[in-house]
């Protein structure tokens, strides 16, 4: 599911791809459902590929949301528009190995941005991502 879920610099919020055409990619914004075409000039990126710097390795975007969900019991997260030192002691207990110096304020807002959208729109399951995980390895 994730894979189908892109953000695009330059476009506020989350795009679904809906399909592709020789020079650009239909996408749908999660926002208000409006449809443009993304051309290959724009930065975009599936939030499958998305992963968070820890002091480990790095931790895919999806593992996080996992977490998030656990603690919310799949309900949403807080406002992505607390204050720092709020956001910043909910990402702690969120993801308590994150590396300090390369993860900023900004990259935990959008991360708990997409995850509020992502569970307001029904489109987070992350059940089924384990179900997909399951039959890649057998």
């Amino acid at each position: 599911m994730l894979k189908e879920i892109l953000s695009i610099s330059g476009k506020p919020g989350l795009q679904k791809l809906i399909s592709n055409s020789s020079n650009a990619i239909i996408v749908e914004s999660l926002i208000d459902g409006k449809r443009f075409p993304a051309y290959s000039n724009s930065k975009i990126i599936a939030l499958e590929d998305i992963s968070i710097y820890t002091e480990a390795e790095d931790m895919p975007l999806k593992e996080v949301f996992k977490r998030i969900s656990a603690k919310e019991n799949g309900k949403s997260a807080l406002s992505h528009k607390e204050p720092t030192e709020k956001i910043l002691a909910y990402f702690e207990e969120i993801v308590p190995e994150y590396d300090k110096e390369r993860v900023y304020v900004s990259d935990m807002k959008k991360i708990i941005q997409w995850y509020n959208l992502l569970t307001d729109k029904g489109m987070l399951d992350l059940d089924e991502e384990a179900k997909e995980e399951e039959k890649k390895e057998a």
